[in-house]
């Protein structure tokens, strides 16, 4: 039996998303960011201010990881942390404003790619996509008893 016709969807969807990802952390860092810091500063101004918790959960990575990346971020006066006085265990993450101009800085970068991405593709286009896009993931998700 012969190499299929096309090739497999999975091997699509990662050599597509190696190449979007990259050339995404490549632009945020033209921007003076990374993903870890825009993936914080976009959940804090969803939040204004967050427990470290929360957070870590909105962003998607490990307690450890999130610590690491707020370490940096706090050492670069984009937020601060403080304890909640109502349970001292936990750290309340805001917001500075130099951490505020840097996401506005951010933004600025990720629109500009996000029209880079959009060129050529219709509204049509990218509504079958987003759609397909999901079953896909809902469809990985159901098979790893995921969500």
């Amino acid at each position: 039996m012969g190499p299929p016709a096309t090739e497999p969807i999975g091997l699509e969807l990662a050599r597509t998303a190696k190449v979007v990802s990259r050339a995404f952390d490549d632009a945020l860092a033209e921007a003076g960011g990374a993903l870890s810091t825009w993936l914080v500063l976009v959940s804090l101004k969803a939040r204004r201010h967050g427990a470290q918790r929360e957070l870590a959960e909105a962003v998607g990575v490990e307690g450890p990881t999130l610590t690491h990346h707020l370490n940096r971020m706090e050492a670069a006066g984009l937020i601060t942390r403080t304890r909640d006085p109502a349970n001292r265990r936990v750290h309340q993450v805001e917001l500075t404003e130099a951490g505020e101009a840097s996401f506005q800085r951010l933004l600025g970068s990720v629109a500009a790619f996000d029209q880079r991405l959009r060129r050529g593709v219709t509204e049509q286009e990218l509504e079958a996509m987003s759609g397909i896009l999901g079953r896909l993931r809902a469809n990985v998700a159901r098979d790893e008893g995921v969500g």
